[in-house]
């Protein structure tokens, strides 16, 4: 007596009988090797296009880095003959008052200027470091000063902290117009500082000897273009924006507190 063994037990159906698997032809071996082969031509053709899309797209990038290195030169020298031009007109205007505010504009537009270059340098950079852009920046003032009168320059102290542009050029801009304030108010030597605050984290502050701030003057509230531009500035970042005396009582500090 024979016995056949199934994989269902000894409850499996009678007709049930044990199959091998199904064995592979030739003929779908050969379908199998045409489908990889499709796969592979379709594949290679995409990273042909891939390839042709980056190489455009590099060319796109350097037409574009040319164009704004024009346009960066054409800007600049568009700048640089207004200031001529305001210059010329603040020299040759016989008005009491329209000469020196054709001579601030002419100041304000050639520190725009330098600016532009500053932020220029730092190739599209998304963060620089705060006190050597500072630094920069008031070594073209220095230079401006002490050709009036050798006694004021414009010194910065304190630490270096790296900060994203969206803050440092906002800042930058901000002691720009503070120092022009002090150059344009003040006497003597302008001191620009960067320290840690414990309410803030960090203090900007520009100061200059005298004279005080005449008596009711508030920054807060003053509608002079240059203490506008701080205040709208100021509130971008986040800041808080106060003034007071020097050091030693002497003179007037405006001050940014910022995070």
């Amino acid at each position: 007596m024979s016995v056949q063994y199934s994989p269902y037990g000894a409850n499996a159906p009678a007709n049930t009988v044990l199959r091998s698997p199904d064995r592979r032809t030739a003929a779908s071996y050969e379908r199998q090797l045409t489908e990889h082969r499709r796969t592979e031509i379709s594949l290679r053709a995409a990273l042909t296009r891939a390839a042709a899309l980056l190489r455009q797209k590099d060319e796109l990038i350097q037409q574009q880095a040319v164009l704004s290195q024009e346009s960066d030169h054409r800007l600049l020298n568009g700048l640089q003959m207004i200031v001529s031009l305001l210059s010329l007109q603040s020299r040759a205007s016989a008005n009491a008052e329209t000469a020196p505010q054709l001579a601030a504009a002419a100041d304000r537009i050639a520190t725009i200027g330098r600016i532009h270059q500053r932020l220029h340098s730092f190739d599209g950079a998304h963060a620089f470091a705060l006190k050597q852009y500072l630094e920069d920046l008031c070594r073209d003032f220095s230079m401006m000063l002490s050709s009036e009168r050798p006694e004021r320059d414009v010194v910065v102290e304190g630490i270096e902290i790296t900060l994203p542009a969206a803050t440092a050029i906002p800042l930058g801009f901000i002691a720009n117009e503070l120092i022009t304030n002090a150059a344009k108010y003040g006497t003597g030597g302008i001191t620009v500082s960067l320290v840690p605050n414990p309410e803030k984290g960090y203090a900007l502050s520009v100061s200059n000897d005298g004279p005080d701030l005449p008596k009711g003057f508030d920054p807060a509230i003053s509608e002079g273009l240059g203490l506008r531009i701080i205040r709208s500035l100021v509130k971008r970042i986040g800041g808080e924006f106060r003034f007071g005396q020097g050091s030693q009582n002497r003179g007037t500090r405006f001050t940014v507190l910022f995070s």
